[in-house]
């Protein structure tokens, strides 16, 4: 896992290769692995790291990089547009996903 990444394709591909293999999703009640089919409550997984990217001509390709491992050993990643979890997701999700600066 580096410190930065130039773009989020490459962050992605990468922290794929280190084993962040699972696709999460923000639901209302925690995050969500479809694939798996489990949903993690917000006391159920740990922000490891982020990543911010901005888009140089859009501001609509801003997006956030959550690196996310789960109690019961998951490791993936959810992509979000800045700010927008902060829609029908619980403020217990919410405060996991505060970005500290």
């Amino acid at each position: 896992m580096k410190e930065s990444y130039q773009t989020l394709s490459e962050a992605i591909t990468d922290l794929k290769q280190a084993g962040y293999t699972q696709d999460l999703n923000l639901a209302e009640t925690g995050l969500e692995d479809k694939e798996l089919k489990r949903m993690h409550a917000a006391h159920d997984f740990n922000v490891v790291k982020y990543y911010r990217f901005e888009g140089v001509s859009d501001p609509d390709d801003n997006a956030v990089l959550f690196v996310i491992e789960t109690v019961d050993g998951d490791k993936g990643l959810l992509v979000d547009a800045y700010g927008a979890y902060s829609g029908n997701v619980s403020k217990e999700v919410m405060d996991k996903l505060r970005i500290i600066r």
